[in-house]
C-alpha cells in the first residue's frame, strides 16, 4: 500500500472516530492516572514482552493526547495535521511486508491495559482488526481487599502463570478455577502452545458468536458467558459444532445470559404472589388441567428427605383431584441418570417440573434450555438461571422457635446444635436458634457441630454433659420421626432416655399446590430475563412447628405464641442487636435483615460455641450440596471435568 491508499483509509478511519465519538457521549479512552486517583501504588512489576489482545486496551496512561481518539482509538483529528500524516505512514507500514514491528509500551491494570508509547500504532491495528498488539507492560498491582472484583484478579496472576494468556477475563472469585475444571486443568498445571493456541482459537469462535448475538450490550463479559455455556456443554463442542449449531445453543441459553448479567440476577420472592383477578387477568388463559412430574434421587425407602415431598405430592393430587395428573420418578443419582429420568418425564406429557434436591440443578438447567415450554423448579436457592425457579422455604422461623423451646427446657444453659451443611441459608437457622435460646434462656449457650463432618456430635454432647440437643429437622408432619428422636431438638432425661420437644417442619404440598394452581388459572409470571427463587415461611404454611405431646403447658402456649407471631409477621427473630462470635455488631437494633443478608449469611452468633467448616473437613457424601450451595463455594477447589 502505498502513502496515498494509506490516507484514504484515514479518512475512513476518521470518519468512523467522529460517528463513534458521537453516539458514545463523546467518550475518549480512559486514563490510568485518573482512574487510580489519590490510590496507593504498591507495586508496579515488569511483565516483559506480552501478545496483548487489542479489545484489552482501553485507555492511556496520562491525559496528554486521549482527545485524538474515540474510546476504541479511531482517529479524531482532522486530515493534513502531522497525526494523520503519522498515523498514514504507520498504516502503509502494517499493509507492507515490513509490518508494524516495534512494540507499544503499555501499563496493565486489573486486566486491562493503558498505553504510554504507541497510540497511533494501536489506533492503526484495531482499525484493521487486529488480534494483538506486541507490548511491554508494566503490571500495576492493585491492594488486598474484599472486592470480589480484585480477589478475581489475585486469581488471574496464578491462572496468567500457568497460560502467559490475557484472553479471558473475569470479576468474580471461583471463576478462574471453574474454568480451568471444564478443561481438566488446574491452577498449578502449565500449558503448551498447542493447548494455548487451541482455546484462543475456541474462545473468540465462542466470543464471536456471543458477540453477534448482542452479548457487548449485556454487563456480562464473554468469559462469564461461556462459563454458563458449559454448564450444559463440553468445551470441546466449540472444536465440533458448526456456526449454525453453535447460535442455536447460544440462543436457547441468552435468557439465562439476561439474568447473569444483571446487579441482582435472583428475585427472591419471601411470598406468594396473590393476583387480583381484573379484567386483564381474566384474559390470560388457564388450563383445565396439567401433568406434574416429580424427579427424585434415591427413594420412598431410603430417603426420608425423597419421603417428605412424595408426601407433599400427595397433598397435591388431594387438594387439585382431577386437574393434576402425577407422575414421581426415582433414583436420579446421577448426571446422567437425572437427564434420562428428565427427558422421560417431558417425553411422558410433563409441563411442570420438580427436582427436589440442589445436586439436581444442572441437569435441571440443561433439561429447562431443552425444552422451553415446560415450567422447570428445583429445590434449591441463589441459582441466578431465568429458565428455572428455585424453591426453599424459611426453616430459620421454625428454628427460632424450636430454639426458645430448648432454652426454656435447658437446666444448665447448654444446649447442641447439630449442623446439616455449611450452605446457604443454614447460618441463618443456627443463629436464629440461637437467638431463640436466648430469649428464653439469656445465659444459654449453643454447642455447635456438624453432620458432615467426621464423629458422632450427639454422643459427644450427651458424654459432656449436655441434656438438650437439636438435630436434623423433621422432614413430613408425621410425628414418627419427632418421636423417635432420629430429628428435631429433644431432652435427654435423667434416665438417660430421649425426650421429644418439638421441630420444624416441611409442609412441601402446600407450596406445590399454590405454584401448580398458579399455572391452572394463568397467573403464573412469566419474568422474562429475572432467576426466581421462592423462599416463603410461615405465613404462607409451607413451614410449620410439631410440639411434642411431652412438652411442658408452659412452653407449649410460648411456642404457640411465637408461631402466631410469625405467621403474622409479628415477630422478626433477627429485628433485635445481635453481636457475632468476633464481637462485630451485626445489627443495632430497629431493623430486620433482607432475604438476600439471611441467605447469604457467613457468620454465628457471639453464643454459638464452635465453627462454620472448612471445605476440606467436609464428608465426601456432602461434597456435591457443597459445591452447589456452600457459603464459601467460590473459594472450593473445583471438581474437574471434561478436557482441552
Amino acid at each position: 500500500m502505498n502513502l496515498q491508499e494509506a490516507r484514504m483509509e484515514y479518512a475512513r478511519a476518521y470518519k468512523l472516530g467522529q460517528k463513534e465519538y458521537s453516539q458514545t457521549g463523546q467518550e475518549h479512552p480512559a486514563v490510568l492516572d485518573e482512574i487510580l486517583g489519590e490510590n496507593p501504588i504498591n507495586t508496579v512489576v515488569s511483565v516483559g514482552l506480552v501478545n496483548i489482545p487489542t479489545e484489552r486496551i482501553v485507555g492511556t496512561k496520562s491525559a496528554g493526547r486521549i482527545g485524538a481518539f474515540s474510546k476504541s482509538f479511531l482517529p479524531l483529528l482532522p486530515m493534513e495535521t502531522e497525526f494523520e500524516i503519522k498515523w498514514s505512514e504507520l498504516c502503509a507500514a502494517h499493509l507492507s511486508d515490513e509490518g508494524i514491528r516495534d512494540p507499544i509500551v503499555c501499563y496493565e491494570y486489573l486486566g486491562n491495559f493503558y498505553v504510554q508509547e504507541g497510540n497511533k500504532r494501536v489506533s492503526v491495528l484495531r482499525y484493521f482488526d487486529a488480534p494483538t498488539v506486541p507490548g511491554l507492560v508494566q503490571r500495576v498491582m492493585p491492594e488486598h481487599s474484599d472486592e470480589p472484583r480484585i480477589q478475581a484478579y489475585y486469581e488471574f496472576l496464578e491462572f496468567y502463570q500457568s497460560t502467559k494468556m490475557y484472553d479471558v477475563q473475569f470479576r468474580q472469585p471461583g471463576d478462574y478455577a471453574k474454568l480451568l475444571s471444564h478443561l481438566g486443568k488446574t491452577m498449578d498445571d502449565p500449558w503448551t502452545e498447542d493447548e494455548r493456541r487451541k482455546f484462543r482459537s475456541w474462545f473468540y469462535y465462542f466470543r464471536e458468536t456471543f458477540t453477534k448475538l448482542g452479548g457487548q450490550k449485556l454487563d456480562l463479559l464473554p468469559g462469564e458467558g461461556l462459563l454458563l455455556w458449559l454448564r450444559i456443554y463440553p468445551f470441546s463442542d466449540l472444536g465440533e459444532l458448526s456456526s449454525a449449531e453453535l447460535r442455536k445453543t447460544m440462543s436457547a441459553l441468552w435468557e439465562n445470559m439476561i439474568s447473569l448479567a444483571q446487579d441482582d440476577p435472583v428475585q427472591v420472592q419471601t411470598e406468594p404472589s396473590h393476583e387480583k383477578h381484573s379484567i386483564f387477568t381474566k384474559l390470560i388463559p388457564g388450563m383445565d388441567h396439567v401433568h406434574v412430574a416429580f424427579i427424585h434421587p434415591r427413594d420412598l425407602s431410603t430417603s426420608p428427605w425423597v419421603s417428605g415431598h412424595e408426601t407433599g405430592a400427595r397433598y397435591l393430587q388431594d387438594a387439585l383431584g382431577d386437574r393434576v395428573v402425577i407422575r414421581s420418578y426415582f433414583h436420579a443419582d446421577s448426571q446422567e441418570q437425572a437427564e434420562q429420568l428428565l427427558d422421560e418425564a417431558v417425553e411422558e406429557g410433563a409441563q411442570v417440573v420438580f427436582t427436589t434436591t440442589p445436586q439436581l440443578g444442572r441437569a435441571t438447567l440443561k433439561a429447562a434450555v431443552k425444552y422451553p415450554k415446560v415450567r422447570f423448579l428445583n429445590c434449591s436457592v441463589d441459582a441466578p438461571y431465568s429458565s428455572v425457579r428455585t424453591y426453599y422455604s424459611r426453616i430459620f422461623e421454625g428454628k427460632f422457635i424450636t430454639g426458645a423451646i430448648a432454652g426454656a427446657m435447658s437446666d444448665n444453659n447448654r444446649i447442641g446444635y447439630v449442623g446439616s451443611y455449611p450452605i446457604f441459608g443454614v447460618p441463618a437457622s443456627i443463629n436464629a436458634f440461637a437467638l431463640g435460646a436466648q430469649l428464653t434462656n439469656p445465659r444459654a449457650e449453643i454447642d455447635l457441630r456438624w453432620s458432615c463432618e467426621a464423629g458422632q456430635p450427639v454422643a459427644d454432647f450427651i458424654q459432656s454433659g449436655i441434656k438438650v440437643i437439636s438435630n436434623r429437622d423433621v422432614p413430613t408432619p408425621n410425628k414418627m420421626y419427632l418421636a423417635y428422636c432420629d430429628y428435631g431438638t429433644y431432652m435427654v432425661d435423667d434416665s438417660g432416655s430421649l425426650v421429644p420437644l418439638g421441630s420444624p417442619v416441611w409442609m412441601w404440598g402446600k407450596f406445590y399446590e399454590q405454584v401448580v394452581r398458579s399455572v391452572l388459572d394463568g397467573t403464573w409470571e412469566n419474568a422474562k430475563g429475572q432467576a426466581v427463587n421462592y423462599w416463603w415461611g410461615m405465613d404462607s404454611g409451607v413451614i410449620d412447628v410439631t410440639l411434642s405431646d411431652a412438652l411442658p403447658e408452659g412452653v407449649r402456649f410460648m411456642a404457640r405464641m411465637l408461631r402466631q407471631g410469625l405467621r403474622r409477621g409479628a415477630i422478626d427473630p433477627f429485628n433485635r442487636r445481635i453481636v457475632a462470635q468476633d464481637g462485630s455488631v451485626k445489627n443495632p437494633g430497629g431493623r430486620g435483615f433482607t432475604p438476600e443478608e439471611l441467605l447469604h449469611m457467613d457468620w454465628l452468633c457471639q453464643n454459638v460455641v464452635g465453627q462454620i467448616p472448612t471445605f476440606d473437613k467436609i464428608q465426601p457424601f456432602a461434597q456435591a450440596m457443597v459445591r452447589e450451595l456452600g457459603i464459601y463455594r467460590d473459594q472450593i477447589p473445583a471438581e474437574m471435568e471434561g478436557s482441552l
